[in-house]
């Protein structure tokens, strides 16, 4: 009986011995070299890069989103404005222009109104006949009427040139109020300026046209005031007196 339990207990290690070396065959087949080994530590530090490294395109992302937008804020601050009151501008002072050049018998000219002070508004010449004396008179009353006209037509003009300019002032304070960058918002303003500088030309346009006006009355009355001083002079100057002839009243008589 003892001896069957013992060749049992053979038999099963003796199988044990074949079978070890078919188990630890794998293990002992694998390099040393292709085992993997985890560490913590250089994990953590991998992360940390890589998440610096996604910050830093982050960033660049940023950085060309900012460069996009400041070259579209370049565009718009470039941008022309799309409107122009150059052109009625221009038109209303030539129309006011032209009125002054055509200034009626005295022109806007010094040495033409040097002429005509020194020929019909000077003293009145002591040689000259009482015809040309009403001549130089009446030619100076057409001057002041003349240039009452003429200060007439230019308040005219500035008056009518009230309706273009408050079109144009409020077409150009809107495109102001639109712009949609710095040179548009400048050429807007620059043009409500010129707006303003052909106001101001109006009004000195009135204002020569009416102080003309003025100086064409004030001249004519003081060359009349000495005119009429000589005619009054001649008037009263002794002539030959009466001198004696003879008369015949009856034709035919003896």
């Amino acid at each position: 009986m003892i001896r069957v339990h013992s060749c049992a207990r053979g038999a099963r290690f003796a199988m044990a011995l074949l079978t070890a070396p078919v188990a630890l065959a794998p293990m002992l087949a694998t390099p040393a070299h292709a085992i993997i080994v985890f560490d913590p530590s250089n994990y953590a530090q991998n992360v940390i890069q890589a998440a610096r490294a996604l910050q830093q395109i982050t960033n660049q992302i940023t950085s060309l989103q900012n460069e996009a937008q400041m070259l579209v804020n370049q565009a718009r601050n470039l941008a022309s404005l799309p409107t122009s009151s150059l052109q009625q501008l221009q038109q209303s002072v030539r129309r006011t222009q032209q009125l002054l050049q055509q200034a009626q018998n005295i022109a806007y000219d010094v040495q033409q109104i040097d002429r005509a002070f020194q020929t019909k508004y000077g003293n009145a010449s002591l040689t000259a006949t009482d015809r040309q004396l009403v001549q130089d008179a009446r030619s100076r009353w057409q001057n002041t009427v003349g240039g009452l006209q003429d200060a007439m037509k230019v308040q005219a003009t500035v008056v009518g040139n009230i309706d273009t300019n408050r079109t144009e002032m409020s077409r150009l304070v809107t495109a102001s109020q639109g712009a949609t960058g710095a040179l548009q918002a400048t050429q807007a303003g620059n043009q409500l300026l010129a707006l303003q500088a052909q106001q101001l030309a109006d009004l000195t346009a009135v204002v020569a046209a009416n102080g003309r006006a003025q100086a064409l009355r004030d001249a004519e009355q003081a060359a009349a005031a000495d005119q009429g001083r000589e005619q009054r002079r001649r008037f009263l100057t002794p002539g030959a007196g009466y001198q004696p002839g003879n008369a015949q009243m009856f034709h035919g008589s003896n």
